[in-house]
């Protein structure tokens, strides 16, 4: 991949309040801590950052590494299309570009909604609202043309759309994993592969999965959830290499326990865990401490706390859009950075248990060395062993001619 010069004063430690870029947590609400204090460890997990020594709330930017969208670098508006717009997050995103300035093609969830509700959420002159089913190639294919048609080109892609079921492995049938895999990781495959031609032809354009920490962790209780977000993320870090040379940019956004509050969302009808669900557990797993429950405990626990702010989390996102080197993978809030640092630690702890059993490569020229020695040793065991042959037989030829000898003399 192509790696841009870094200039100075633009390194990471150069960033804006890198501190606040995490701090998404609502004021009053303690982050959780790690237990050590080490350079992984950082105090941008503290709350109080999001207000200065004045008593002014710091704007939560990306680092000046991904020169985001600002005073010093003007962007012009853009064009999104954003598949799951009718969902709590694709709703905040939608709102924010528009509050910006850009134009949207905000995508519904096509057996959730329709037309005039999507038209009544987002009754903005800027947004173009449609539906779609992302499992179906064609409904993709009528969205992007919908888009090309209405505002002549597209910029950014957002695909916020997701499914997932809450219950054991076990506990879940086929049509349920299918369903799964159908819409977060097919339905990402057809969007990528519908709209990228029209990018590569444009030379640019902007993809933003999201993903989630389950993309990293193996969350009891959503087995297959995880796998379908493994998938994604291992498509698109490929693909990010081989659309490199179009300048063609994705990003994975991996938000933490999201909150839905903005207040118009509030009282709406679908609860924070709305795209999930829930499965009652089999008998084997109907203890109410079994690991399979875990899952169901936690989004219990997230419509109590919510402890990640949508809005805060859109804005980043819209920023994700408009700077000109983002990053691969974009973790929203003190949740995802906490959680998916332990896995990491979790991993190296491993290696470092059980690297003992394995053993180093030597280098290619070292086992081409090694290869000669052997051809070397191979020709001089086979001329040795043709010289002992022909002494053999010298041998053997005198000893004859020893007898006969003997016999004659007789």
């Amino acid at each position: 991949m192509k790696e841009r010069d870094s200039k100075e004063g633009e390194g990471p430690t150069d960033t804006p309040n890198f501190d606040s870029y995490n701090n998404l947590l609502p004021s009053g609400q303690n982050a959780p801590q790690s237990n050590t204090h080490d350079s992984m460890s950082p105090d941008f997990l503290k709350v109080e950052n999001t207000i200065n020594a004045d008593g002014k709330k710091i704007k939560l930017q990306l680092p000046l590494s991904c020169e985001p969208p600002g005073p010093n670098n003007k962007t012009k508006p853009k064009v999104w299309i954003i598949f799951g717009a009718s969902g709590h997050m694709g709703q905040s995103l939608t709102r924010a570009c528009l509050s910006k300035g850009d134009e949207v093609v905000a995508v519904g969830r096509i057996n959730e909604n329709t037309i005039e509700s999507m038209q009544t959420t987002f009754p903005h002159p800027n947004c173009f609202n449609t539906l779609c089913d992302v499992r179906v190639r064609e409904s993709v294919s009528a969205v992007i043309e919908q888009a090309l048609e209405k505002f002549k080109r597209i910029d950014v892609i957002a695909n916020c759309s997701g499914y997932g079921v809450i219950g054991a492995c076990e506990d879940q049938d086929e049509h349920e994993i299918r369903n799964q895999f159908e819409t977060n990781f097919m339905g990402t495959v057809h969007i990528i592969q519908l709209s990228l031609p029209y990018f590569r032809e444009q030379g640019a354009g902007r993809y933003l999965i999201f993903s989630s920490t389950s993309g990293a962790l193996g969350v009891p209780g959503l087995g297959p959830y995880c796998a379908t977000k493994y998938a994604v993320e291992g498509m698109i870090e490929a693909m990010l290499y081989e659309m490199d040379a179009f300048n063609i940019k994705a990003t994975l956004v991996e938000p933490g326990l999201v909150r839905r509050d903005e207040k118009e969302l509030a009282s709406g009808p679908l609860p924070t865990w709305g795209h999930f669900l829930i499965k009652p557990p089999s008998e084997p797993y109907s203890d109410p401490t079994s690991p399979a429950l875990h899952a169901k405990r936690m989004v219990q626990w997230l419509g109590d706390k919510q402890p990640t702010s949508a809005k805060k989390c859109a804005d980043l996102v819209w920023q994700l859009g408009h700077c000109s080197y983002p990053p691969l993978r974009l973790l929203l809030g003190s949740y995802a950075i906490e959680s998916i640092r332990d896995r990491l630690r979790s991993i190296i702890e491993e290696l470092e248990d059980w690297k003992h059993l394995h053993h180093p490569i030597a280098p290619v020229d070292e086992l081409d060395n090694e290869e000669d020695s052997d051809d070397a040793r191979d020709v001089d065991v086979s001329a040795k062993t043709k010289k002992e042959d022909r002494a053999a037989k010298r041998a053997a030829a005198n000893s004859s001619k020893v007898e006969s000898d003997a016999d004659s003399s007789s």
